[in-house]
């Protein structure tokens, strides 16, 4: 419960889990910068999840997307009777025009020429801005050590994405995976977690197939966010498509390699010391021609080759082993 002279935050975010997580770096430095302060956050259906977990969380307001812009009616009546102290809508929105704050910082929509990262930090004229970050509960933590066997390397994979154009080829995913965990790959013998939500089973089939049993960790449907972020951490590397769950892992600290076509890397790249991006070799603009629907227009992809992919998960391999070193 808020006592008498507290500070009250008030943190819009997004609908979508990547936006989500690129906005926790702000996130960690208002905790950091106002460790007593009670937080209050609001975000989509989809996103909530990852802020279960958030220190200092007082309130989490679901946010359910409705025709003519009706859904911030609702959170307006739940925010509105209490006075904050700083509020940070990154939707744009009039809200926090409209209730009462101290403070007011407002995001509108980002140029696609520069990182969501660096967009967010000048909110708060932060350089270096600070780096996403997730919050994990004992539980989370509890599953992941029993999903993840100890001390051996586990290469994670996440076939899948939100729409078909961005979605690498299974098969390749299944040679990428070959090729670095056989015996002279760099992580020769590791074995390989696929991660990806229930109704994606069909895309990890093929990584099915070509992973020997003894090494296949199924994860498909098992895990929800926050645990999908511990047991990221507990793995060597990541390999994925653009989607929320590479900067699931890219925020857990797990070197990450996102695999780009027609979604803009230059935004979206995932962020943090141990990641890198490899792109399509076709240029975004030529993939949305006549015909393009993004419900059934088939992968995007196919510019980005096996080869070009191993050889990025190599760079960022090696150049891990050299900060180690």
């Amino acid at each position: 419960m808020t006592q008498i002279g507290e500070m009250r935050i008030l943190f819009v975010t997004a609908t979508r889990i990547g936006d989500a997580v690129l906005s926790t770096g702000l996130l960690s430095y208002l905790i950091e910068r106002y460790p007593a302060a009670c937080l209050t956050v609001a975000a989509g259906p989809v996103a909530a999840p990852l802020f279960e977990a958030l220190p200092n969380l007082e309130r989490l307001v679901v946010i359910e997307k409705q025709r003519w812009s009706a859904h911030w009616l609702p959170l307006f009546a739940a925010v509105a009777t209490r006075r904050w102290d700083l509020v940070v809508d990154l939707r744009g929105s009039a809200l926090a025009w409209l209730v009462r704050a101290g403070e007011r910082k407002v995001m509108a929509k980002g140029d696609a020429r520069e990182h969501r990262v660096r967009q967010l930090g000048r909110l708060f004229d932060l350089d270096p801005p600070p780096s996403p970050r997730l919050w994990t509960a004992p539980d989370h933590e509890r599953t992941a050590a029993a999903l993840i066997p100890p001390a051996v390397p586990v290469l994670a994979i996440g076939p899948a994405a939100n729409w078909r154009g961005k979605q690498w080829r299974a098969e390749r995913f299944a040679e990428l995976a070959q090729r670095l965990t056989d015996a002279e790959g760099p992580l020769a013998e590791a074995h390989v977690a696929v991660l990806a939500a229930a109704h994606e089973r069909k895309q990890a089939e093929p990584l099915f197939a070509a992973i020997p049993a003894h090494r296949k960790i199924d994860l498909v449907g098992r895990l929800d966010l926050l645990t999908a972020a511990a047991v990221l951490r507990r793995c060597t590397m990541f390999i994925g498509n653009d989607t929320g769950l590479m900067h699931i892992a890219a925020a857990a600290g797990t070197p990450t390699l996102g695999l780009f076509g027609p979604s803009p890397s230059t935004q979206y790249a995932p962020w943090g010391r141990h990641a890198a991006l490899v792109r399509s070799v076709d240029p975004p603009e030529t993939m949305f021609g006549p015909g393009f629907d993004h419900r059934t227009t088939d992968t995007l992809m196919d510019g980005l080759s096996v080869d070009a992919a191993e050889a990025a998960a190599r760079r960022l391999w090696h150049s891990i082993e050299s900060v180690a070193a």
